[in-house]
């Protein structure tokens, strides 16, 4: 592999907060819709471990609201209804169905992004998988997941730096923080509790995200 010519500037990743289902999904696509309208966002995953139904009832409703604002919308983990809905993408773990299965049921044209905790070795296989993008963390400790990996910042320099795949910087990302991660080199930057708990508001977030990624 070659080093990678970075043609655009790391972009925000946003992660839905995880009590959105059942009757909180009307008034989060208020505030999901608002936040849209703050600054650039790249893409937004549902991450939701309701039941089926939930998931594809939240999904019919946030689905199309994300793309209207020509955001992509991954689903977390659940591939078969990403399948099912068309989504943009879907995001899947170590422990989830394996890469070569999900992105045949996806199909071709959908992202396929994959957690690879603090390991390149992962990450290579990954990428030589043909995914999508590579996911790293977590860097900080977050109040969304339990931190059970804790990856060194210069393994997203060195990723940046020796392959072309994009890589996913997550774990704890504030505004407070997320310089470093910027400068090491994520091509993104996957936000939840960062945004969403935000003390002025998750539309002042990414207004802040905004200005920092592209200073």
């Amino acid at each position: 592999m070659t080093k990678k010519e970075k043609l655009y500037p790391c972009r925000l990743y946003l992660i839905t907060p995880p009590d959105i289902g059942g009757k909180a999904t009307k008034k989060f696509s208020e505030i999901l819709e608002a936040t849209l309208n703050a600054g650039d966002i790249a893409c937004v995953q549902l991450r939701l471990k309701d039941s089926d139904d939930a998931l594809r009832r939240t999904t019919e409703k946030l689905m199309p609201l994300v793309q209207k604002y020509d955001v992509a919308f991954i689903l977390n983990d659940n591939v078969k209804i990403a399948a099912e809905f068309g989504c943009d993408g879907i995001h899947i773990g170590q422990s989830d169905m394996p890469y070569e299965k999900a992105r045949k049921m996806v199909g071709d044209h959908a992202i396929v992004g994959v957690t690879c905790h603090d390991s390149t070795h992962l990450a290579m296989q990954a990428s030589e998988a043909g995914a999508d993008y590579v996911a790293f963390g977590a860097f900080f400790k977050s109040s969304t997941k339990v931190r059970r990996f804790t990856p060194k910042i210069n393994i997203l320099t060195d990723w940046s730096e020796t392959t072309t795949v994009p890589c996913v910087a997550i774990g704890g990302i504030t505004v407070k923080n997320c310089e470093t991660i910027i400068r090491a080199g994520a091509d993104f930057i996957a936000v939840s509790n960062g945004v969403w708990g935000y003390k002025d508001g998750p539309e002042a977030a990414v207004k802040i995200f905004n200005n920092i990624l592209v200073g």
